[in-house]
């Protein structure tokens, strides 16, 4: 069996990587350079995609900072500090217009040239950032166009599932899914801004953070702060301090 799985390189889509290499998939990771703020994280991809011995990872390159309207691809938006109060309605700016819709595109083309059985997307909605593109409904939508939209699915009749095993997992069940199966958290990137260390205060970081904290397991990764103060200052923020 084969299985694209989409790879940013941050923590969700590598415990994607993990779970799909303990059904015993043969792994075709695609990453997107589409000229984001943390590019940073392509490098923890590509060694997150040789961790696993991944048949092979694709690299598109897709200039969606051209689109903007993001915080993540436009450098005249700022990056919002911890998590924003917000109504449920409200997207933050750090969405990516379409982000999802074009990736999966992009990833049901290899997995019809890669004879792929499933493409795998590490979208959640308990603790997501409030993007459209991660919802449950989304993913179903866009199952049902897969389904009639390449010769693979219309023409040959071989369904391609859209799996998406994260999605009604909490951050800290995430983590210990991923810690159990051997993910190698240490290599991922989650900061929005994409230094060299996380920043440990964007909502990327807020919300890894936690989960760590939550499922008792220290991150693995460098912050720029020390660790200990940026998770102490997290759970303070949490209880409104």
């Amino acid at each position: 069996m084969n299985a694209v799985i989409l790879l940013s390189g941050g923590l969700d889509s590598t415990t994607c990587m993990a779970v799909a290499k303990q059904q015993g998939y043969d792994l075709y990771p695609i990453s997107f350079d589409y000229h984001q703020r943390n590019k940073i994280e392509l490098e923890g991809a590509k060694e997150i995609a040789k961790f696993f011995g991944a048949k092979r990872h694709l690299i598109i390159d897709t200039n969606m900072n051209a689109i903007g309207g993001s915080a993540l691809t436009d450098e005249n938006i700022k990056v919002p500090e911890g998590n924003v109060e917000r109504k449920d309605n409200d997207v933050p700016v750090t969405y990516v217009p379409s982000r999802n819709l074009i990736f999966l595109s992009y990833a049901l083309g290899y997995a019809e040239v890669v004879k792929a059985d499933a493409i795998f997307i590490g979208v959640n909605a308990v603790d997501f950032s409030g993007y459209p593109d991660c919802r449950p409904e989304f993913i179903q939508k866009f199952q049902d166009m897969a389904d009639y939209a390449c010769k693979t699915t219309a023409v040959d009749g071989k369904k391609i599932k859209i799996v998406t095993p994260l999605q009604s997992l909490s951050k800290k069940e995430i983590i210990q899914l991923g810690t159990k199966l051997g993910a190698p958290y240490h290599l991922t990137r989650s900061c929005y801004n994409g230094r060299e260390k996380a920043c440990g205060v964007c909502d990327s970081c807020k919300l890894r953070l936690r989960g760590f904290a939550e499922a008792g397991i220290k991150d693995p990764i460098a912050y720029e702060k020390n660790y200990n103060d940026v998770t102490k200052n997290h759970i303070a923020y949490e209880n409104g301090e």
